[in-house]
């Protein structure tokens, strides 16, 4: 039967599994698709962009965003009633960067931006102006949710080191 310490390190491990998984999504989208997007008529950005905001509304991709949220936020918990442990401070870490800096920057500022664009007819002549309007903030926030969630993996890792006497 798993110990409640096994248990705790399978988490961890989850947690750094989808803090990687979503940095890298999140990068993606900073280093070229955006970038490609830039370089399409703003008619044609507006509905690619559109597009991607429905369809990464489903369960492969929310599964991951979500639980790995669920997992930082239960082991910042699990942190901070085991704060006597090894690489406590470290799990805290990774929970603050994970929840806040990926979570709660997707939740607070990267969705907003994604619903105001949905109302965005794409031949709409203002669809330049809406699409310049939104492409700028909505990279730089997933910059800032590209480097939390990989700031939450280092910190995870650096917790399983130290739980593993390294």
């Amino acid at each position: 039967m798993p110990t409640r310490d096994s248990l705790f390190t399978a988490l961890t491990y989850a947690a750094l599994l989808g803090s990687a998984l979503m940095a890298g999504t999140f990068f993606a989208f900073s280093a070229f698709v955006m970038r490609a997007l830039g370089r399409l008529p703003a008619a044609q950005a507006v509905a690619a962009m559109q597009a991607v905001n429905v369809a990464v509304l489903n369960p492969v991709f929310l599964g991951a965003f979500v639980g790995t949220a669920a997992a930082s936020a239960a082991l910042g918990v699990g942190a901070a009633l085991r704060w006597d442990r090894a690489g406590a401070g470290w799990l805290a870490a990774g929970a603050v960067l994970y929840v806040a800096g990926t979570f709660g920057v997707t939740a607070g500022l990267n969705v907003p931006l994604n619903d105001r664009l949905a109302t965005v007819a794409p031949d709409d002549p203002d669809a330049v102006r809406r699409w310049a309007e939104y492409a700028g903030p909505w990279t730089g926030w997933n910059h800032v949710r590209t480097a939390a969630a990989l700031a939450a993996t280092g910190a995870f890792a650096a917790a399983l080191r130290c739980q593993d006497g390294g």
